[in-house]
């Protein structure tokens, strides 16, 4: 069963904190049923600890461990570590809280002695209460790097130390042409048991872009048999969060739902908008998408889940008429 929904597995593409509250309420309708594959792009080492970000802010998530406000980190966190490593080091531009330190430190420990992302996913997983089953797209290494006015930057050096002010040129991704998808992520992709496959709002050229970057997973999309639905992450032309907008303009591309559509192409069975974007329905259609046009505006817990529940239905729907 897909929970209340349909019949099947659920596939979630996922980046870090817009994808993630989608995450949480796709876990609240089917959690045994779903496999979130998460970017792995943005993981880079600071002070000798492995930071997996996006799967860190999933984990919390689907855990209730998050903070509420920033969506990312440890609800009730303590910067004492911070503040003692300010007085002696300059390696202070990328926060790490008292109680996140475990993980990183953890996670470090597991890869120093040969055990794969993966692995050490899963174990965190169970031990955090999380029933469904959260991937790294990859256990081998594939690192985002932005090309900039101000040169080639590492994602977090980007995003954090520069806090996204350099002019993006274009995105790359190293090491993905070598990658091989994880375990988790290339049985879900298969699954004859699949029926939806939802690319959640988080940032396309940033955090969903890696995981398509990966050989298999442009051709497994495009190929499934269950409907593949995008959520824009855009409110008539705005983010929620993040340089999602002001990475647009920087590409030329025009900060709107339909231009995300049609960076994912020929992927989409289906789009989600915002009902204030219920312009771009008539040229989505045009496109051969079927769109639903609803609030994707998760400030509660009852939205993620309202929001998650009418993907579900929308990738009913298409099965519905498909076999029709």
């Amino acid at each position: 069963m897909m929970g209340r929904n349909g019949k099947g597995r659920i596939l979630a593409l996922c980046g870090g904190v817009g994808g993630a509250k989608l995450a949480l309420g796709l876990a609240q309708i089917a959690s045994e049923l779903l496999t979130v594959a998460v970017n792995t792009g943005d993981d880079f080492t600071h002070l000798g600890l492995h930071i997996s970000p996006d799967l860190d802010t999933v984990l919390y998530t689907l855990a209730g461990l998050a903070d509420p406000l920033k969506g990312w980190g440890r609800a009730k966190e303590t910067w004492n570590f911070m503040a003692a490593l300010k007085q002696v080091g300059d390696e202070d531009w990328f926060q790490l809280g008292d109680m996140d330190l475990a993980l990183h430190v953890e996670r470090t420990r597991r890869l120093s002695s040969g055990e794969t992302l993966s692995a050490i996913t899963r174990i965190f997983s169970k031990k955090l209460g999380i029933i469904a089953d959260i991937v790294p797209m990859s256990d081998d290494p594939v690192r985002t790097q932005v090309v900039t006015d101000k040169g080639i930057l590492p994602f977090q050096h980007y995003f954090v130390r520069e806090r996204c002010s350099p002019q993006v040129k274009s995105i790359v991704f190293a090491g993905a042409e070598k990658a091989a998808l994880s375990e988790g992520f290339s049985a879900a992709l298969n699954d004859p048991d699949l029926a939806a496959i939802i690319i959640c709002p988080s940032n396309p050229y940033l955090s969903i872009d890696p995981l398509l970057s990966l050989s298999g997973v442009k051709e497994g999309l495009a190929g499934s048999p269950a409907p593949v639905i995008a959520v824009s992450p855009l409110i008539h032309g705005q983010a929620i969060k993040g340089p999602t907008v002001k990475i647009m303009a920087e590409l030329e591309v025009s900060p709107n739902a339909l231009s995300i559509a049609r960076h994912y192409g020929d992927l989409l069975d289906g789009f989600v908008v915002d009902d204030k974007d219920e312009d771009v329905l008539a040229p989505l259609n045009a496109m051969g998408l079927e769109t639903r046009a609803v609030s994707i505006h998760m400030q509660s817990l009852d939205d993620r889940i309202a929001l998650a529940s009418c993907v579900l239905d929308f990738a009913n729907d298409i099965r519905i008429s498909r076999n029709a």
